[in-house]
């Protein structure tokens, strides 16, 4: 009788041993499967930007620039393209604030509008002029840490942009906006809103603005941040990457 029932003790022990060792290789097995799973996971994630080539990023980025700065020329060089865009419209330079304040003061405010609409006006012909110059800029850039600008924030390639190429834009822009001021007019919109301050002037002073440099300023500061923003669609809108290379590079982030 004893020894039923140390047989039969002996034969629970046993199960229960086999019950715990299965449900642990169970676990085992399960928890590896996991650990797999999100191994692969990880992998293709990081494989979506390791498949592309040095060639793809610098390619993609100069490309995405190309069309941000072509959009940025388009939209800046129409007619009040400066003036009616908040953004980027040219306000009157900070020296002549009070030149400004005293003409509307004395009912003369139209004096100080023309002034601004010249300098604005002035700006958006000197953008469809200096045009070729940005696109030579993108084309003859030099990415070493490419993917590290694609991996960046929305405006990173905008600013290693400006970085690289705003001094020699604006030294290249400076000649091409002096003949458009002279054009459009805002040296003599100067003179005149200057001299219907009258007897006031005196109380301002003739202020000496370089409003050449002023305007060219201005002008690629308005290119600049209207390429931030089409970079910034470009990499999370899908409909913005319109060619096969934009939609490799950055619909893989």
């Amino acid at each position: 009788m004893v020894t039923k029932v140390l047989l039969v003790s002996s034969t629970c022990i046993a199960i229960s041993i086999l019950s715990l060792s299965s449900n642990a290789g169970w676990r085992d097995w399960l928890n590896l499967d996991s650990d797999k799973a999100t191994d692969t996971q990880t992998q293709q994630s990081a494989g979506s930007t390791s498949l592309l080539s040095n060639t793809d990023v610098i390619g993609g980025l100069k490309e995405a620039l190309q069309k941000a700065t072509q959009h940025a020329v388009t939209n800046l060089g129409a007619e009040n393209g400066f003036l009616n865009n908040q953004k980027v419209r040219i306000p009157m330079p900070g020296a002549l604030s009070k030149v400004e304040s005293t003409l509307r003061t004395l009912g003369a405010s139209q004096y100080a509008d023309e002034f601004v609409e010249t300098m604005n006006h002035a700006a958006e012909k000197a953008i469809v002029k200096a045009a070729p110059i940005f696109s030579k800029a993108v084309a003859n850039m030099s990415i070493d840490d490419g993917m590290k600008i694609l991996k960046g924030g929305d405006n990173a390639a905008t600013e290693y942009f400006r970085k690289t190429t705003e001094t020699d834009l604006s030294q290249q822009m400076l000649p091409i906006t002096k003949q458009m001021t002279d054009s459009s007019g805002v040296t003599s919109s100067y003179k005149k809103m200057i001299d219907k301050l009258g007897f006031a002037k005196s109380l301002v002073g003739d202020k000496n603005v370089d409003l050449d440099q002023y305007v060219t300023q201005k002008a690629v500061d308005g290119l600049y941040l209207m390429v931030a923003e089409q970079e910034k669609k470009i990499r999370q809108d899908p409909v913005a990457q319109t060619t096969s290379l934009l939609k490799k590079v950055f619909g893989s982030k």
